[in-house]
């Protein structure tokens, strides 16, 4: 069967069974557990770290949680698949360099893949933060719960947390015998690009010693074909191989001590990103004609120990969670996305680190009481080469190997202590009051990305001192030190209206460390910027956030409504400002640009208009401004109003969606599962200076399931992206542009936040990693 006519089946097969509902309406429900079922089920999430997780709808928290199964029927492999599930969430790769997280949530985010730059969202696997954003949007597997919660963490994820944090957490050894195999495979439906991407997964767990040793292996699989095609060399794009291995042991030796061990290795090798430039090719394309297609190598280990043990002092839990992650990676991406050697870059990545995190959680009469201390601890090495040949400069000896070469090292050191007291002063009114100390320390090798021949800052081969001898007067880096501590309190009160019904109001401070720039390209501005006679950290970064909300719950649980309004207030926003630069590429400079406020509201809900039918909605609402500007942002060397008019980057006005989900049952032929989602982000600025803009988007999926009559056995046909939206990761401005030889300049430069024809602009092109298109799948899954 050809692919157009499988996806006119899928799409009539869900029309046909969403129309059925009526007709359910009236009938009883069925004595199996249906989609919908388990869907207005109990969904308990851990962000309160407190001795027992909780149910979602209990937590004075905007959070939004998605367990195995919802996850399952998203057909979600990476934290990239639920940008378009939550108001007011981004969690995209930034393109660059392909796994890196540029996640943002209420408007607070990043634009960068330099690794000396801390994220604004925190990322926890298993309780374990994850300290740099490289690795982060690739591969997963076998997942128990994601929760995404939004607002400043300061408190409890005290690291680095002030848009919010993702918690994923993987699945645990079972206490009866299970297994789950699933092969899954999505292919383009149209003729002009790539091949199909095969997943394999398969997951066995069980006790190997009743009630007191557990165990599970996992093993993943993904060969991707590539979605794109490349004009320039007829070839696949974005092609792919993954392998992930993960063991688990869950030692109990008392009915009061647990031991859980995870280990994980994952392998990726790829094509580097996927760049367009709108320079050549309008925005709203899959048009992609680059030279170097690129790779990445990633290799990580990533390991976790937890112990809880009950305690009778407060019929409390004392809970231990050791990490361990090692980070092996080189890319190499072609950022001029042209047929021509303009700029390519070459990335080497190393980091190793490990954290542990002791905490007390009990009860002591009207007191829920959480203690705990934290540490963390990285080394973090970056090298980055740039092939510039038309910038060479005209001094450097003829025959050697020469690039444009730098990088940095990080020592990173990290120490909190924490506590949270949630204080019942009646039945239905709670009070929250939470300090965290936190203290950090950074010490830096960096070398300047600069004209010289081949080095390596992975390998120490890179000079720190001295004078680059191609640039007369500039010198080849500098190492520096430095430290930042902060107090940052929580303060609310919960109150339960009824037991299906509260509301909250809390007030929270984030924090966001200094830091260095591993990336800079002007060595003479950074100078002027941080000299010598200073530190060579940009400062810290602090919100203030105010938020309100409601959760409720119907009394038949056939219906929930959460909302919530929140301001945050920034202080010396952190930003990467990026500059096409003529001679480096891409200049990027890392300050502390202004000071902001954003607010907004958000609302989700859902409800089950019969047993069989489902339909659940969220919206998202920001309003963003600049209050006081102190660097020149908008890069035309004053900062002035105009400045403070720019809107602020990554923060779309309004993002909303649907979802229809309906169970129909087929008696002794099963059941059918059909699912449509639609979610709306808005067009936002990228870059600061509002050069470069992210379109508005519309996702649009869906997925018919059929559960056989055969125990554990299910088919899935499923489509993505169904309105073949160009949805792109970023879009930053190249000097490469219309002009170049052999090209019709055809594209709009995006300058201003519009279409621009290039003959307005001729010399600046982007660089737009683009996300895959329309896609449709097949998936078969077998489970005890």
């Amino acid at each position: 069967m050809k692919l157009k006519q499988m996806l006119a089946l899928s799409a009539s097969a869900i029309v046909f069974v969403a129309s059925s509902a009526i007709a359910q309406e009236t009938e009883a429900a069925p004595a199996r557990e249906s989609a919908v079922d388990r869907i207005l089920g109990t969904v308990t999430v851990t962000a309160t770290k407190k001795a027992n997780v909780e149910n979602v709808q209990d937590v004075p928290v905007a959070v939004t949680a998605f367990n195995s199964d919802t996850l399952d029927a998203l057909k979600v492999n990476d934290l990239q698949g639920l940008s378009y599930s939550t108001p007011n969430v981004s969690l995209e790769d930034v393109g660059t360099s392909k796994g890196v997280a540029n996640f943002s949530i209420r408007g607070l985010g990043i634009n960068s893949s330099i690794p000396s730059v801390d994220p604004t969202v925190g990322v926890f696997v298993d309780g374990v933060y994850l300290g740099v954003n490289s690795g982060v949007v690739l591969d997963l597997f076998d997942l128990d719960s994601v929760e995404i919660l939004r607002g400043p963490q300061g408190l409890l994820f005290g690291r680095n947390t002030t848009g919010g944090a993702v918690l994923i957490n993987t699945g645990n050894p079972t206490d009866d015998f299970h297994y789950k195999a699933r092969a899954t495979v999505e292919t383009p439906i149209d003729d002009d690009r790539g091949g199909p991407n095969t997943t394999l997964q398969a997951t066995v767990s069980g006790p190997l010693i009743q009630d007191k040793l557990n165990g599970k292996l996992g093993i993943y699989h993904n060969f991707d074909d590539g979605y794109f095609k490349n004009l320039a060399t007829d070839d696949n794009l974005g092609e792919a191989h993954t392998t992930i291995v993960r063991g688990a042991l869950e030692w109990m030796p008392t009915p009061d001590l647990t031991f859980l061990g995870k280990v994980e290795n994952f392998q990726t090798s790829s094509d580097g990103p996927n760049g367009q430039n709108r320079g050549f090719y309008d925005r709203g394309s899959f048009d992609i004609a680059i030279n170097n297609p690129g790779f990445l190598d990633n290799d990580t280990t990533f390991a976790t120990l937890r112990t809880d043990l009950d305690v009778g002092f407060g019929n409390g839990r004392i809970t231990n969670i050791i990490g361990y992650r090692d980070v092996d990676s080189t890319t190499s991406a072609d950022i001029d996305a042209t047929p021509l050697t303009l700029f390519h870059s070459d990335t080497e990545f190393q980091q190793e680190q490990f954290s542990e995190e002791l905490r007390y959680s009990g009860t002591f009469d009207r007191a829920d009481v959480t203690v705990g201390g934290f540490y963390f601890t990285q080394e973090v090495g970056y090298t980055e080469r740039r092939n510039l040949p038309t910038t060479r400069p005209a001094t450097f000896p003829a025959g050697l190997d020469w690039e444009f070469n730098g990088g940095g090292r990080q020592d990173h050191t990290v120490y909190g202590i924490f506590g949270q007291v949630d204080y019942d002063f009646t039945e239905k009114l709670t009070g929250i009051f939470g300090l965290r100390y936190g203290y950090e320390e950074k010490d830096v090798d960096v070398t300047y990305v600069r004209p010289r021949p081949h080095c390596s800052v992975v390998d120490a081969t890179c000079p720190t001192t001295g004078t680059n001898p191609y640039i007369a007067g500039e010198p080849n880096g500098f190492s520096d030190k430095d430290d930042w501590s902060e107090v940052t309190p929580k303060i609310g009160v919960q109150y339960f209206h009824t037991d299906d019904t509260q509301f909250y109001g809390t007030y929270t401070k984030g924090f966001r460390s200094g830091g260095y720039n591993f990336r800079i390209t002007n060595a003479l501005a950074f100078e002027a910027l941080f000299p010598a006679t200073g530190s060579r950290a940009f400062d810290e970064e602090q919100v203030d956030s105010f938020e309100i909300g409601m959760k409720h719950t119907t009394a038949d649980g056939r219906g929930q409504l959460n909302a919530a309004v929140f301001l945050n207030d920034i202080k010396d926003m952190q930003r990467e400002l990026n500059l096409s630069s003529p001679s480096s590429g891409v200049a990027q400079t890392i300050i502390n640009t202004a000071d902001a406020e954003i607010y907004g509201l958000e609302l989700e809900g859902r409800y089950a208009l019969t047993d069989s039918l489902l339909v659940t909605a969220n919206l998202g609402l920001i309003d963003a401004e600049y209050t006081d500007v102190i660097f020149d942002i908008s890069g035309d060397g004053v900062v002035d109003g105009k400045d403070l008019d720019l809107d602020l980057p990554r923060v779309p006005e309004a993002t909303y969606g649907f979802a229809v989900i309906h169970d129909y049952d087929m008696a002794d032929r099963g059941s059918l599962v059909s699912r449509l989602t639609f979610q709306h982000r808005d067009k936002n600025a990228f870059t600061d200076n509002n050069f470069g803009w992210m379109s508005a988007a519309d996702q649009l999926d869906a997925n018919l399931t059929w559960n056989t009559p055969m125990d554990g056995v299910s088919v899935s046909v499923f489509g993505k992206n169904l309105i073949d939206e160009a949805i792109a990761g970023g879009d930053t401005q190249v000097p490469f542009g219309g002009t170049l030889a052999g090209f019709a300049p055809g594209g709009s430069n995006n300058s201003t936040g519009v279409d621009v024809p290039f003959a307005t602009n001729p010399a600046i092109g982007t660089f737009s990693p683009l996300q895959k298109g329309r896609l449709i799948g097949i998936e078969f899954t077998i489970s005890r």
